[in-house]
């Protein structure tokens, strides 16, 4: 199994960038992990345009097999443990690739909630898209050694 996060955004963020390469080769280490930038649409004024546009470029880019985590505000707040037990059961039925979304500056598009396994959220807040990266990341480090072995959870 492999883990995606596919995110809208502009990229080119020193202190996200950091934080995210270095949890990223982490969690390398422990299961194949991969990051994929989309650029945001261009707003005409149309807020549900752009959500649409963008839903359907990450959309575009989950194949059969795998298994969408639309990770918005509006979603599930899980803990540490869940998260892994999501993973877990991911794993154990054979999903290919576990692929987390995150949207642009509107959110995602209904299609893509629609779409998704699950939809989680990092925070009962909403957070900068660039921090909502990092702590994703963070989190599927920590399951990885909750799942796979390793002392970082303590």
């Amino acid at each position: 199994m492999k883990i995606a996060l596919i995110r809208v955004g502009r990229g080119k963020t020193a202190w996200a960038d950091a934080a995210t390469e270095d949890y990223s080769r982490r969690l390398s280490k422990k299961v194949g992990f991969e990051e994929i930038l989309l650029r945001p649409a261009k707003f005409h004024g149309d807020e549900d345009a752009v959500r649409r546009e963008e839903g359907s470029r990450i959309l575009a880019l989950v194949r059969p097999g795998d298994r969408l985590i639309a990770l918005d505000e509006r979603g599930d707040l899980l803990r540490t443990d869940q998260m892994a037990t999501l993973v877990q059961q991911a794993a154990s039925a054979s999903t290919r690739r576990i692929v987390f979304g995150i949207g642009g500056p509107y959110g995602h598009a209904p299609e893509v909630r629609k779409a998704a396994f699950r939809t989680v959220a990092l925070s009962g807040m909403v957070m900068n898209h660039e921090l909502a990266r990092v702590v994703i990341v963070e989190q599927l480090y920590r399951v990885s050694t909750l799942l796979w072995g390793g002392k970082y959870h303590h």
